[in-house]
């Protein structure tokens, strides 16, 4: 056995010496972090005092005596159900127009593409401003042709959806996957198609959506991700307003967590949003042999 050791050490050692920085990083920083909210999950724990033992009481609570809870995950559900298709509708739009030869092609593709490599707070921070209902740039504008702009982020009618189109206003990055997509379609299937007549919009249902749909199922998925882990909008524009309608489910799991330091609650609530998405996640795949052509 100790030769056996020596032998494996000789071979492999210097290879695990520049991995042992990325395998220290990986345990402190992903596996015990994971661990531990798991055992905090089943604790009392606020920070100041030694965490205590409750078992399954945070889920108990969780599921029957916090509507909070419920409406959070309807909340970020509803957003989920509009905010991907509408990317994906958007994303595959622009894909195709942005893929045609004309001119400035370059420069159109760049302004689509430069909303979603910014800063989440600093676009949050620009739409507030523009979104103001008495000085924001928006509602001025619609002042001018004779419209009374609402109060996007106040009115509990429009706050939801104005955060929808602020998700879509971030298309450019899928946007860019799809182009990706388009390039490898291969043109035998285009000419086969004009030679059996087929017009534009045939083409596009015959040709174009099932060879792109490995690339919109993968954009689906990101974007279901995504979309149940929204955070960063809601809480610098609305923090949650008005009257808890853009309360997502990871923006209580922060209120939670620091707003009352109630981490115990707040690790059990991370650890319902992991199943949540993982259920959801398993189901488009499982979806997936229904829609998705994997042949080239």
């Amino acid at each position: 056995m100790g030769a056996k050791w020596r032998r494996f050490w000789r071979i492999n050692g210097a290879g695990l010496a520049f991995l042992s920085p990325w395998i220290v990083g990986f345990l402190a920083l992903q596996v015990w972090p994971f661990v531990g909210s798991a055992y905090l999950s089943l604790t009392s724990y606020d920070v100041v005092s030694p965490p205590r033992w409750v078992g399954a009481e945070n889920y108990r609570t969780l599921i029957s005596d916090d509507p909070m809870f419920w409406s959070s995950l309807w909340i970020t559900l509803r957003y989920a159900i509009v905010a991907v298709p509408l990317n994906v509708i958007a994303g595959v739009a622009l894909a195709l127009l942005l893929n045609a030869e004309v001119k400035g092609q370059a420069i159109f593709r760049t302004l689509f593409y430069i909303p979603s490599i910014l800063p989440q707070v600093a676009t949050a921070v620009l739409f507030g401003w523009l979104l103001n209902p008495e000085l924001g740039l928006v509602n001025g504008i619609l002042r001018l042709v004779g419209i009374e702009g609402p109060a996007w982020l106040s009115d509990k009618a429009w706050a939801p959806w104005t955060l929808v189109a602020l998700a879509v206003w971030g298309v450019g990055g899928s946007m860019v996957i799809y182009l990706a997509g388009l390039k490898d379609v291969p043109t035998h299937l285009y000419e086969a198609a004009v030679l059996d007549g087929a017009g534009p919009f045939a083409r596009l249902k015959s040709v174009t959506l099932p060879m792109l749909s490995p690339v919109i199922f993968f954009n689906v998925v990101m974007g279901v991700i995504g979309s149940f882990q929204a955070f960063t909008e809601a809480y610098v524009m609305t923090k949650g307003g008005p009257e808890g309608s853009t309360t997502f489910y990871s923006l209580y799991l922060f209120q939670r967590a620091w707003g009352t330091l109630d981490m115990g609650y707040a690790c059990a609530m991370a650890w319902v949003l992991f199943a949540f998405i993982a259920i959801t996640t398993a189901l488009v795949f499982r979806s997936q042999k229904r829609w998705v052509n994997f042949e080239r």
